[in-house]
């Protein structure tokens, strides 16, 4: 199984930004990217419908011999993930907002999360964010129309700029040092938000934790790549496929299938 590929879903485009840090971390392995465009966001979805769409995307990229599936969306982690596990005998992997080292380091105890609500009022994020960060100013703000201006090509746009300075406003105003990015659509949005804040805030994501987490667990199972053959990083789409071939610089194969 070491050989198999990597599995990897999220409502669009946004879990690319997981896909590259994985990419980074672990370049030997083979890796199948689910884009569920047609779907998104996820995040104004009702509990029952997050579930679905998660199964019908874990299930696919079992047909194709996945052998861990990495679940590239807080929202579908949030509210699907425990079941998969409790389902299907691959590992799962999966993305929560990074409370912890936020409410750990805050000096100002202000912190601001921006991300969709499926993730902010899931049990997950509560049970998270009741552990890590007690005396804590959680600053909580829905990402209300970012998802779809990302997907339709508009991450740079006057119109998410716009948006973007509205969210920001009451963070501000709270004193917050870290902006926690709890959607993997936003990692798009570092350059303009380091135009839009003052220099001492830090903004962190999950990335790179959930590129390491996926090097663990590989590595626990036995599951790493240990062949010299080359990678095969395989995308689908079934959205715009074009949206999907531009974020990734036109390195990858992508696809559209209907699902």
């Amino acid at each position: 199984m070491s050989t198999q590929s990597i599995g990897i879903f999220d409502s669009g485009i946004g879990g690319t930004s997981i896909f590259k840090e994985i990419h980074a971390q672990l370049p030997n392995e083979h890796t199948i990217y689910l884009a569920d465009s047609k779907n998104a966001p996820y995040g104004n979805k009702s509990n029952t419908e997050i579930i679905e769409l998660s199964i019908k995307n874990t299930e696919l990229l079992l047909e194709k011999n996945c052998k861990l599936i990495v679940v590239a969306c807080n929202t579908a982690t949030t509210n699907a993930v425990k079941l998969l596990r409790e389902t299907y005998d691959v590992p799962f992997i999966g993305i929560e907002p990074a409370i912890k080292p936020a409410a750990l380091n805050t000096k100002t105890k202000a912190v601001g999360i921006l991300a969709t609500k499926g993730t902010l009022s899931s049990e997950l994020f509560h049970n998270t964010t009741d552990l890590y960060a007690n005396g804590i100013k959680i600053i909580e703000q829905i990402g209300e129309g970012i998802v779809p201006l990302i997907e339709t090509g508009k991450t740079n746009s006057d119109e998410m700029k716009a948006l973007l300075q509205t969210y920001m406003k009451p963070m501000l105003e709270a004193n917050i040092d870290y902006l926690v990015l709890g959607c993997t659509h936003y990692p798009y949005l570092i350059p303009m938000l380091l135009e839009l804040l003052p220099k001492h805030i830090k903004i962190i994501d999950s990335g790179l934790a959930v590129a390491k987490q996926t090097h663990a667990v590989l590595k626990f199972h036995n599951l790493l790549n240990t062949s010299n053959k080359t990678p095969e990083n395989t995308f689908y789409s079934n959205g715009n496929v074009a949206i999907l071939k531009a974020i990734l610089n036109d390195r990858f194969s992508v696809k559209y299938l209907d699902f």
